[in-house]
């Protein structure tokens, strides 16, 4: 007992439970549903004003790097799906894109081409999910339901491929394990032509609607020095008017070749970071569609060949005794990458989500620490609620998109 609290110690310090002014002490989360996860936020209030915020972090103690430390490289990939379990392609491709960087290895045009199109459609589907919690904290029902609707068609189309709706899988290092079904092109398209309708839709119910403009605008002010200084990335730093995606900026895979813009604002509150999101989603289905055509034009290949770190195909390991072997070696011991350091950051539908990992020359890496974008967006809330309402913290949280699975270290 005393132990637990020696540790809670450093989290107490700053916060007096015993006053004698008009201030209140409140905790938000974690249990409250508006926390969107194992947060706990205390706020000190005068009257519905908050005057100070502490947010605590650590109600999910997973131990997420050290896990990646304790299992061969392909054996940690699916775990990579329980951190932002809203985008788990994006934690899959970031991972596998950093061990191929570290093996010195290059995905087939084939497979980036399907990794891309599962990014950019799991893209959508995390927006979704933001813009229906969001609205709904803030008490726009009709949308939660219109938005849920689409993202259930587009994990359709995921599950069409991987046969998982939430944690994909769906990536391998060195490429993917699958091509597309046959019709799966023509089901993109048809969702892509529905879903920009439908982005018309959601749009018209919020965009000028007063009580959402009311409940939004100047509310969760995160300007261009704040931003930087707590290291807010994605569309928390783009709708402070800063022009910064990854996808831009320091290009992979085949993003070079796409053609779509960077949405920015220059409010730095609420309103601005939802109309940034909204542009977002139109800007992800131009790209899919551009992918369409590429993916019928590519060669068939799908895994890099590189026997000393990837198995060979089926065929080959069913009918030739050395892939067998090989085969038998990997699954069984892991790949062994060369010793060295890599860190390969990625725009995730969040914001920055890097990968540091250090090899020694075993199957298992010596060093790995995880850049997850959620976990800074939860540090700035620190300096950004003081001054805001008590009804404002609900607004700011669910629109800072954090999803706390990527919080977990």
């Amino acid at each position: 007992m005393r132990q637990t609290a020696n540790r809670l110690k450093p989290f107490f310090e700053n916060i007096n439970f015993e006053r004698e002014d008009n201030t209140m002490m409140v905790n938000f989360g974690p249990q409250h549903p508006s926390a969107h996860g194992q947060m706990r936020l205390m706020l000190e209030l005068k009257g519905e004003e908050v005057v100070k915020a502490t947010p605590g972090i650590g109600y999910l103690h997973r131990g997420m790097e050290k896990m990646g430390e304790n299992m061969i490289y392909n054996e940690f990939l699916p775990t990579t799906d329980r951190m932002d379990y809203i985008a788990s392609t994006s934690n899959n491709y970031g991972f596998a894109l950093a061990v191929e960087k570290l093996l010195g290895i290059e995905a087939p045009r084939r497979a980036e081409i399907i990794r891309t199109m599962l990014l950019e459609l799991n893209r959508i589907m995390s927006h979704l999910f933001w813009l229906a919690t969001h609205a709904l904290d803030v008490g726009a029902m009709s949308v939660f339901l219109y938005a849920f609707r689409e993202r259930e068609y587009a994990m359709d189309l995921i599950e069409d491929y991987c046969g998982a709706r939430l944690t994909h899988s769906a990536v391998r290092i060195g490429g993917v394990p699958l091509d597309l079904p046959d019709t799966w092109c023509e089901d993109l398209e048809r969702f892509i032509t529905n879903f920009e309708k439908e982005i018309d839709r959601y749009e018209g119910l919020l965009t000028e609607n007063r009580i959402w403009r009311m409940r939004l605008e100047n509310v969760g002010v995160i300007d261009e020095k704040l931003a930087k200084s707590w290291g807010c990335t994605g569309i928390v730093l783009r709708a402070a008017g800063v022009k910064w995606d990854l996808r831009k900026e320091m290009p992979y895979g085949l993003y070079p070749e796409l053609d779509f813009n960077v949405p920015i604002a220059s409010t730095g509150d609420a309103y601005g970071r939802y109309k940034c999101y909204i542009q977002e989603m139109r800007e992800t289905a131009k790209i899919l569609r551009q992918l369409i055509p590429m993916y019928k034009g590519s060669e068939s290949s799908l895994m890099a060949h590189a026997p000393e770190y990837i198995s060979a195909p089926k065929e080959q390991i069913m009918t030739q005794n050395y892939s067998l072997m090989q085969h038998f070696v990997l699954v069984t011991q892991g790949m062994r990458p060369p010793k060295g350091e890599i860190y390969v950051a990625t725009e995730s539908p969040k914001g920055e989500l890097g990968y540091m990992i250090v090899s020694d020359g075993t199957p298992y890496a010596y060093k790995m620490k995880l850049r997850a974008p959620s976990f800074w967006h939860t540090g700035v809330l620190e300096e950004m609620l003081p001054g805001h309402q008590l009804a404002d913290v609900v607004t700011i949280i669910g629109n800072l998109n954090i999803v706390f699975g990527e919080i977990d270290r």
